[in-house]
């Protein structure tokens, strides 16, 4: 997983990074609130950790901030010093997912991060999705809209699994090629481009099919749900009236 975590001890940030390291996670580390969040917000994360006491601002201040921006439920933990009751049920509250006291016990910390991430994607073990008109089938690799199979190439299908998965969220082309392609975040995202393009087209995503895929620029796409266009039967009646 890609984690977000804000710690202004520079030693303590070193070893939580090296323990989500070990276990295969990759963490990016912010001092202060203010650059949390600008990371936050423009680059595509997984799971977020955040202790309370930082110099710009309250953790809890962090948290409403991103759960008032971030268009999915991202998990956040909170690791901190503080241990209170009231400390808990504050941070609970305010749409905090899991509550640590430091120091961070390597094992309980990752056993937490890992059942937190289980629980970001319930779908994650099903065999068939549904999402409005579109059908994917997990096992067999199909993906039907109305009923009816779309032609997809093997990435297509792997691109496509993951939008839905990840509706509402913005994911980077950097993510998207780490995620999809496997490639590291230095290839050419063009790549991305092309594809969103194209799927745009294979799956129909328009107000009639009730999602569509967002470009947000400079920073990658975001699939999201919209209603379709309702018809009003307004001719009709003006005509019987008449």
């Amino acid at each position: 997983m890609r984690i977000a975590l804000l710690e202004d001890e520079h030693e303590q940030a070193q070893n939580i990074q090296a323990i989500l390291a070990d276990r295969g996670h990759h963490c990016d580390s912010f001092p202060t609130g203010q650059t949390f969040l600008s990371a936050v917000l423009h680059r595509s994360y997984d799971l977020l950790i955040l202790d309370w006491q930082i110099p710009d601002m309250t953790g809890i201040d962090v948290l409403r901030s991103v759960r008032a921006h971030l268009n999915w439920p991202i998990p956040v933990v909170f690791l901190t010093q503080r241990d209170s009751e009231s400390d808990i049920v504050q941070a609970l509250d305010a749409g905090a997912d899991d509550y640590l006291a430091k120091p961070a016990r390597a094992a309980e910390l990752v056993a937490r991060i890992n059942a937190l991430a289980r629980r970001s994607n319930p779908d994650a073990d099903k065999e068939v999705l549904t999402y409005g008109p579109f059908e994917i089938n997990t096992q067999q690799r199909t993906i039907r809209l109305h009923g009816e199979e779309l032609t997809l190439t093997d990435k297509d299908f792997d691109l496509t699994l993951f939008l839905f998965q990840n509706q509402g969220r913005l994911l980077t082309r950097e993510l998207l090629l780490e995620r999809v392609w496997g490639l590291a975040r230095d290839i050419n995202t063009r790549t991305v481009d092309t594809h969103m393009s194209r799927l745009r087209r294979r799956l129909g995503l328009n107000p009639e099919n009730g999602f569509r895929i967002k470009t947000i620029y400079q920073r990658g796409y975001r699939l999201e749900a919209i209603q379709a266009p309702q018809k009003h039967p307004a001719d009709h009646s003006r005509t019987a009236d008449a």
